[in-house]
């Protein structure tokens, strides 16, 4: 299963080389990771969405997580109410009558086309997964040249205090 993870960590060299080598050893599949700044200085945030087969697995991850010295704190938001967002950058052919095509594929998405050259348009959306993975669904048969993702960044919604991941003890599924 697919779990968000968001690691609050000190915004240092190296930190992120550590962090993913800790978890390359222990082989964790990472989906995707969004490392940036935070609203405090000096720390960052890394968010990581990972393939995790178990509750032990989960658990195991997040005390090597806590374990390591630049990390402040770790928390599964998976199953809270969070914004989750990414970027999708695709280049797809196209010239005449196929830009108002495309134009019009990608207007419900809140996509917009931000290059134009003789014979491609590049679309830029963003949003939650599905919604970038079901704009891409549909641009494919009109011939993806390039696509470039970022990767989930998320954060809780409102009020909610995140969930220190070390009391993962009474997960269940």
């Amino acid at each position: 299963m697919k779990r968000i993870i968001i690691a609050t960590v000190q915004n240092q060299s190296g930190v992120l080389n550590r962090v993913t080598g800790m978890m390359n050893k222990r082989q964790f599949n990472i989906d995707s990771i969004s490392v940036g700044s935070s609203e405090t200085e000096g720390i960052a945030k890394m968010t990581f969405v990972v393939e995790v087969s178990d509750p032990q697995k989960l658990e195991q991850l997040t005390k090597q997580l806590n374990k390591q010295i630049d990390v402040i704190k770790v928390s599964d938001i998976t199953d809270k109410a969070m914004v989750a967002r990414e970027l999708a950058l695709i280049k797809v052919g196209g010239n005449g009558p196929l830009r108002a095509e495309i134009q019009g594929i990608i207007t419900p998405f809140r996509a917009s086309v931000i290059d134009v050259s003789k014979d491609s348009l590049t679309i830029q959306v963003t949003g939650k997964p599905d919604k970038v993975e079901a704009l891409i669904t549909l641009l494919r048969p009109y011939g993806i040249k390039e696509l470039t993702k970022t990767g989930v960044t998320a954060f809780l919604r409102g009020q909610q205090p995140a969930k220190q991941v070390t009391e993962i003890n009474s997960f269940s599924i």
